[in-house]
């Protein structure tokens, strides 16, 4: 069993903090908690409470415990969800056991024996990563008592850039989002734990240009936040028409939007795939891209167009880490595409908090600038499983590859005591990936801006006809012709080198 981070706090019902409480007491190896917090009624066996979810900041302040079990049914998902948000925003590791009465009732139990602890693992030891500090107060002067809208507010990103603006009090919280169930959450979440800030929940797709243009319009929003977008590869290359119109079109809705409301700022969300990109994904965050700054330049300068681009998150929806945690779940393998394979990564807050930072800076006039982030070195995806899995209490085991002579693997192969083994299988590369990634164009400098972890580029892309391609993109995301996408891509993607400059001319 993983060494489980001390001091250390309970959050369950009354029935599952008296089985907590015993499983403590009985096994010598455990830490001793500091006490329990309870969700709901009752009150538990043998356990000091130190109080209920509405008092976690002042125990967090009193305690300062560096994790907490959390041990809550299925039924109270919504009282769990809430609980992980704010151990989160506390900055207390989460480690989450599901009841036995679960287990036993979903059949998870298995006849190999109890499954151990869901360890604590903090996600920047797992890529040797120590975020930059915040710049606070620089932050706080461009949101607070301001109007903040953040398109995509229920995804991975979105929904982080939205819990952090509402710590600095806007005057509103515009959460727009296409997804249902996201925004309930997203809301919900937001309603719970910034109770005062003034919100409007906004379930809306930025593809509809005239809604869009209402809505924001009415909103009148002082800096927007433009995290709507499609970003799985190989999903986007079977569906390039609609990479197109939700990552292009739906940029170019929300900032024609913003110009026409006045906004003082729109920040993209972009990608380390957009640089030579290999895939219909990737080729419409660099079209997204072009279009900003070919609308910064010719358009109005009301508004301060800039873009953010930085690589993987870990965490997030549809990655690698809850892919991961699924296969080890359900017992294995552990799936990679390719033992070389390297990747850059940082965490979501750290990622969400330094994009709403590069809006605080200034820029040129008729430039819109693309802010790159310093994700450190670049990460084997090889090494970062091998690092997850034995953070599970498992022996990362390769057996055999094809590449097996292009990689060292630094893990032992012999078993340790008490950790089982666990097999990574390679899959191969899927089509539209990359072995590596690039955070710019070989032609870009890229300079330090004032705050350390975010650098800029302010030169200007190939001149691209903005009026011009919205009016390519208009006929060719109405027909749902892969051919006629793959031939606006060569037209404006020039550069395109490689695989997918092939697979658009064949």
């Amino acid at each position: 069993m993983s060494r489980l981070p001390t001091p250390l706090m309970l959050v369950g019902t009354a029935d599952t903090l008296s089985q907590l409480a015993a499983l403590f007491r009985l096994s010598p190896e455990l830490p001793q908690p500091l006490g329990g917090l309870l969700v709901g009624p009752g009150r538990p066996r043998d356990l000091d409470i130190l109080g209920h979810l509405p008092d976690l900041p002042h125990i967090a302040a009193h305690h300062r415990p560096a994790a907490a079990v959390v041990c809550l049914p299925e039924a109270m998902r919504h009282e769990r969800q809430a609980a992980l948000a704010i151990l989160h925003e506390l900055g207390i590791h989460p480690i989450e056991i599901p009841p036995l009465a679960d287990q036993l009732t979903s059949g998870s139990v298995q006849s190999r024996g109890p499954a151990p602890l869901q360890p604590t693992i903090r996600w920047e030891e797992l890529i040797n990563r120590t975020p930059y500090d915040i710049d606070r107060a620089a932050i706080s002067r461009l949101l607070e008592n301001q109007c903040v809208l953040i398109t995509g507010a229920g995804g991975s990103i979105g929904s982080e850039i939205a819990r952090i603006v509402a710590g600095f009090r806007p005057s509103l919280l515009v959460l727009m989002e296409r997804s249902e169930n996201a925004l309930f959450e997203i809301n919900r979440q937001i309603a719970a734990r910034f109770p005062s800030v003034p919100r409007k929940a906004l379930l809306h797709d930025v593809v509809d240009v005239q809604s869009t243009r209402r809505r924001i319009l009415e909103c009148a929003p002082h800096a927007i936040f433009h995290a709507a977008a499609h970003k799985h590869v190989p999903l986007m290359e079977e569906h390039p028409s609609d990479a197109m119109t939700n990552n292009v079109t739906g940029t170019r809705n929300v900032a024609e939007a913003a110009l026409e409301a006045g906004a003082a700022h729109f920040v993209l969300i972009s990608s380390d795939k957009a640089v030579n990109p290999t895939s219909v994904m990737g080729a419409s965050k660099r079209l997204a891209e072009l279009f900003i700054q070919g609308l910064q330049k010719h358009g109005p300068t009301g508004t301060r167009f800039s873009m953010v681009r930085f690589g993987n998150v870990l965490g997030s929806a549809g990655s690698v880490i809850p892919i991961w945690s699924a296969q080890l779940s359900e017992g294995g393998p552990v799936t990679i595409t390719d033992p070389r394979m390297t990747r850059y990564f940082m965490t979501i807050p750290e990622a969400a908090s330094l994009v709403i930072l590069a809006a605080t800076l200034p820029s040129p006039p008729g430039e819109a600038p693309v802010y790159v982030l310093d994700m450190g070195e670049p990460v084997r995806i090889l090494d970062l499983a091998a690092r997850f899995i034995a953070a599970h209490g498992f022996t990362p085991r390769v057996i055999t590859t094809e590449h097996a002579d292009d990689f060292d693997w630094p893990f032992p192969l012999a078993l340790a005591p008490g950790r089982p083994p666990m097999d990574i299988v390679f899959t191969g590369i899927r089509p539209g990936e990359k072995l590596f990634e690039q955070l710019a164009y070989d032609s870009e400098l890229l300079l330090p801006t004032p705050y350390p972890g975010i650098n800029a580029w302010t030169g200007e892309g190939h001149p691209v006809d903005i009026h011009a391609m919205a009016r390519d993109l208009a006929g060719i995301t109405s027909a749902a012709d892969h051919t006629a996408v793959h031939r606006f891509i060569r037209k404006y993607l020039p550069e395109i080198r490689g695989g997918l400059a092939q697979k658009l001319a064949g």
